[in-house]
């Protein structure tokens, strides 16, 4: 897909960080956009602030699949098709050891990242199918999981690790099955990123709050003080060159879109290299926190 001209998108967490960055990017490319977030708040802003009749929202909670059933209802019945599919939203829990996490946790985060991802794809892709235009789905997965996990980040890097997997038998069935859609794997890099995944306890529902007390969640002024501490530099990478850089891969039809993806090559090759000699893919030497 090369011409996302007055093309029909969905981004589920669209009204804010790197799905706001992405709705920006289609919408000056000429797309129809439909933002999906679980804060209406956040919606109301963001479609006020785009200011375009080609903008419009629904608030979706993609932990539950008639949310996004009545996502796709919307946009099947407002504009008969959907051409690219965003499932981007996304939340993170505290650091800590397995042992240590609690049943909430995984629950919130597998319900959002992967749950969120299937019930997107579930709710649409047949219809993308059915209707025999060109379409493609995009999820965002994570290099912490998806490449290579963070060991104290052990769920939310393996809910990443399950969009990855998700996304890559997706895009092989979608070819097998030959359809006229496909599918990319959206890995956010360039740098550090400034989003609302360092605030997402603010989304996390009463019923799912944590069983035992951890240390607050940093956000990312302590995370700068700290690097700074340090005597650190962060580079962030901007999310609206990140969004367009994502396009960009779509068009050029990358089932990995990635910024600096040899990296990626590096790290995987050295983690099956320990596979091959039964070891901890996970080189803790690498990492300063261990």
């Amino acid at each position: 897909m090369e011409d996302f001209n007055n093309k029909v998108a969905v981004v589920t967490g669209g009204a804010s960080g790197i799905g706001q960055a992405l709705v920006r990017q289609l919408l000056l490319e000429g797309a129809r956009v439909v933002i999906a977030d679980v804060e209406q708040g956040a919606l109301d802003k963001a479609i006020a602030e785009f200011a375009s009749d080609k903008v419009s929202g629904k608030v979706t909670d993609v932990s539950k699949p008639e949310s996004l059933l009545a996502l796709a209802d919307y946009v099947y019945d407002t504009h008969g098709v959907c051409h690219l599919l965003f499932n981007n939203a996304g939340v993170a829990a505290p650091s800590c050891n397995v042992w240590e996490t609690t049943v909430n946790d995984w629950k919130w985060v597998h319900d959002v990242n992967v749950m969120g991802v299937v019930y997107g794809i579930q709710a649409f892709v047949p219809r993308m199918i059915e209707s025999g235009v060109e379409g493609h789905v995009i999820n965002t997965s994570s290099g912490d999981g998806g490449i290579s996990p963070l060991p104290y980040q052990s769920v939310y890097a393996s809910s990443k690790a399950a969009v990855s997997i998700i996304t890559e038998c997706l895009g092989a069935q979608l070819q097998s099955e030959e359809t006229n859609l496909s599918a990319s794997l959206f890995y956010p890099s360039g740098g550090l990123l400034n989003t609302g995944i360092w605030t997402t306890d603010r989304n996390r529902p009463a019923e799912l709050a944590r069983e035992k007390d951890y240390a607050p969640i940093p956000t990312i002024e302590d995370f700068k003080a700290a690097a700074s501490a340090a005597g650190m530099e962060l580079e962030f990478q901007n999310l609206d060159d990140l969004a367009n850089y994502c396009l960009q891969g779509i068009r050029e039809k990358r089932f990995i879109i990635m910024i600096n993806v040899e990296e990626a090559e590096e790290t995987l090759s050295d983690r099956a290299r320990r596979y091959g000699r039964n070891e901890l893919p996970i080189d803790l030497a690498s990492i300063p926190s261990l």
